[in-house]
């Protein structure tokens, strides 16, 4: 069977060991986790953890009946398709040597990222988008020396009819 990859969002219990839970679940079936992502939703006890993974259809099939057989987990929704909004966000360092900075930000700018930082030899901005926006702004300026790189995995919502 084919691998790809599948984003899974879940809506828990806001209480300690929820996240350690299911991490424990995939660690412990041999899957493995891309991104996950946590935080609280609009209602403080409740949170939401969005999850990539790759794994074929029969695996994620079987990882979500587990999941869903959790105690803590309210719903459970693959986001994988087209009617899920995905974003992540990059915060990024890189070298910006003096002959480079221009070009740099002209790269920045494109990508619509904002610099947050600026040093004598480095840059560091943030930028939101897609995956594969985000891989291809790294790829843009991989050539100048990503100095260090922080993303936070995908996030995503259903959109509203």
């Amino acid at each position: 069977m084919e691998t790809k990859k599948y984003t899974l969002t879940m809506l828990v219990e806001n209480e300690p060991g929820v996240t350690a839970r299911i991490t424990g679940l995939f660690a412990g079936r041999g899957y493995n986790i891309e991104t996950i992502c946590g935080a609280p939703t609009a209602n403080p006890k409740m949170s939401r953890i969005t999850i990539t993974t790759l794994a074929n259809p029969l695996m994620l099939e079987q990882c979500m009946k587990q999941i869903k057989r959790l105690v803590n987990v309210i719903k459970l929704r693959d986001m994988t398709g087209e009617e899920a909004v995905k974003r992540e966000m990059a915060l990024v360092c890189v070298k910006a040597e003096p002959e480079n900075k221009e070009k740099i930000q002209q790269i920045i700018t494109a990508f619509q990222g904002k610099i947050v930082d600026k040093g004598e030899q480095h840059y560091i901005f943030e930028v939101t988008g897609d995956e594969l926006t985000v891989d291809a702004l790294l790829g843009e300026l991989a050539p100048f020396g990503i100095k260090k790189l922080a993303r936070s995995g995908v996030l995503a919502l259903y959109r509203e009819p």
